[in-house]
C-alpha cells in the first residue's frame, strides 16, 4: 500500500510538458479573511492522488492560495478544478513538475514566491510501493525506484523551499511517510529503508530550521505525518467488506496537514505526529 498516494514525478520524457502550466490558475489571490489560512501560500507536490485531492480541498476550504504539482496534468487539472470550484472559486493552480529535476524544482519554487509573494507550506506527497513476500526475494531494483520517488523528491523539494519556507515567516514543510519505517518488516525492506532516509532528510531539514531561528526559535518548521496506509472512499466502496483497521482516511490526513499552521513552529519543527497506533 502507498501511504502518500500520490502519482510518481516524471523520469526525463516530454521535459516541455513537465514544465507547462495547466489551464485552471484563478488572477490572483485569495483576500485576507477570518479563515484559518487567509493569505497563506501553500505548494503541493503530488497533488492528483486520492490524497492530493484531499488535501488541495481541505487547504482551500481554509483559505490557503494553493499551488499544487503533479507528473499527470489531466488528472492534476481535475484535482485543481475540482478544490477551486468546491470553494467558490478559491486560488488553486496547477503544474506539472519533474521533481527529479532540482533546477526545475527550484524554478517552480522561484516562480510561486515571486507570484504570490510568499511560500508558507510545502507538502510532500509524492509516493510510491515496492515490495515482496521475503526479504531473499527483495529485488534491489525496488531500490533504485523507491530511492527516487520517496527521497529524491524530498531531498529536492526542500532544498528548493528552504530559504523561501524561512522568508514566509510560517513556513511548513510536511512529510508524509509510513509506519514500517520505524519498524520494517522482511518484504518492505527497500521501502522501509527509503522512508527511513526520507524521514532522516526531514529532520536535518528541521534542524536547519532551529539553527537558524537563533534564540527566538524556529520561524519555520519540518514535520513527519505517520501513517500505515491511506484509505478514501473508493477503496471503501471496491472493497465493502474490509476494515481497513490503522488506516487512515484521506480526509482526516487532510485535517491534520492543515493544522500544522494552528501551533508554533517551535512546538512541531523536528516532530513525528503518528496518525495511526505506534507499532
Amino acid at each position: 500500500m502507498n501511504p502518500a498516494a500520490a502519482h510518481s514525478p516524471r523520469t526525463g520524457k516530454d521535459e516541455e510538458a513537465a514544465r507547462m502550466t495547466t489551464p485552471t490558475s484563478s488572477p490572483s489571490p485569495n483576500e485576507p479573511g477570518t479563515r484559518p489560512l487567509d493569505g497563506a501560500v501553500v505548494a503541493v507536490a503530488g497533488a492528483a492522488g486520492p490524497a492530493g485531492r484531499a488535501t488541495l480541498l481541505r487547504l482551500a476550504e481554509a483559505g490557503a492560495v494553493v499551488v499544487a504539482s503533479d507528473s499527470d496534468p489531466a488528472r492534476l487539472a481535475e484535482a485543481v478544478d475540482a478544490a477551486r470550484w468546491a470553494h467558490g472559486g478559491a486560488t488553486v493552480t496547477g503544474e506539472t513538475i519533474d521533481l527529479l529535476d532540482l533546477d526545475a524544482t527550484r524554478a517552480w519554487a522561484d516562480r510561486t514566491e515571486k507570484e504570490f509573494g510568499r511560500v508558507d507550506g510545502l507538502v510532500h506527497l509524492v509516493g510510491g510501493w515496492r515490495g515482496g513476500k521475503t526479504f531473499a526475494d527483495v529485488p534491489l531494483a525496488d531500490w533504485d525506484t523507491l530511492h527516487d520517488l520517496l527521497i529524491r523528491t524530498v531531498q529536492h523539494t526542500s532544498l528548493a523551499f528552504h530559504d523561501a519556507l524561512l522568508r514566509g515567516g510560517k513556513g511548513r514543510y510536511v512529510l508524509i511517510s509510513a509506519a514500517g519505517a520505524s519498524r520494517p518488516t522482511a518484504g518492505n525492506a527497500a521501502y522501509a529503508a527509503a522512508k527511513a532516509a526520507a524521514e532522516a532528510w526531514t529532520l536535518a531539514l528541521a534542524d536547519s530550521f532551529h539553527k537558524l531561528g537563533g534564540e527566538g526559535g524556529p520561524s519555520a518548521a519540518a514535520v513527519i505525518l505517520v501513517v500505515k496506509a491511506l484509505v478514501h472512499d473508493a477503496m471503501r466502496a471496491e472493497r465493502p467488506n474490509a476494515k481497513f483497521a490503522g488506516f487512515t482516511d484521506v480526509k482526516e490526513l487532510a485535517e491534520a496537514i492543515t493544522g500544522l499552521w494552528d501551533r508554533p513552529a517551535r512546538e512541531v519543527n523536528g516532530t513525528r505526529q503518528w496518525l495511526t497506533p505506534k507499532p
